[in-house]
């Protein structure tokens, strides 16, 4: 241990164990306090598909999905994920079939560059857990914290409204 300018004994930094849920499996895992579940999952699992875009919450390409709710990974401490079922973009197929959203997101041609593409995904899928989007606009207002520089909003937002508004399982 080093001494500090006061004289004291300096601690290491203590690691937290946490056990969730990831994808389906199981997962227990030492984390620092300060960790990120963005940088946890990109840093730590080499579960790329979250993206940190702004690393402030502002534009959703960190979303994934705890226990069926949307989170911003980069805003989200993973100690506080402790117990909780974590689901990312690598999460959403079973096996080769695609998820509804991902099949519509394809028909559609709701993605350009694809750097939004796994918070959209993730995204798309907490609101329809919600269940409290029943129109385009609401829709519309709901997505607004996901946001797209390539601009495909209408075909995002297109590929949304099929599974959501007309019930594609």
């Amino acid at each position: 241990m080093s001494a500090t300018p006061n004289g004291a004994s300096a601690r290491p930094f203590a690691s937290h164990p946490i056990r969730l849920i990831l994808n389906g499996q199981d997962r227990q895992l030492d984390v620092l306090p300060w960790t990120t579940l963005l940088d946890l999952l990109r840093e730590q699992l080499d579960l790329i598909g979250s993206k940190k875009g702004c690393d402030h919450g502002q534009c959703g390409a960190c979303t994934v999905l705890r226990d069926g709710k949307r989170v911003n990974a980069c805003l989200t401490l993973a100690v506080m994920c402790d117990g909780a079922e974590l689901t990312t973009v690598e999460g959403l197929a079973s096996g080769d079939v695609l998820h509804p959203i991902q099949r519509a997101f394809i028909k559609h041609d709701a993605f350009q560059c694809g750097y939004c593409t796994p918070g959209q995904l993730c995204s798309a899928v907490g609101l329809a857990n919600e269940g409290r989007a029943h129109t385009p606009a609401q829709i519309q207002e709901l997505m607004s914290g996901n946001l797209c520089r390539c601009g495909a909003y209408s075909n995002i937002r297109d590929a949304i409204e099929e599974v959501v508004l007309g019930g594609e399982q």
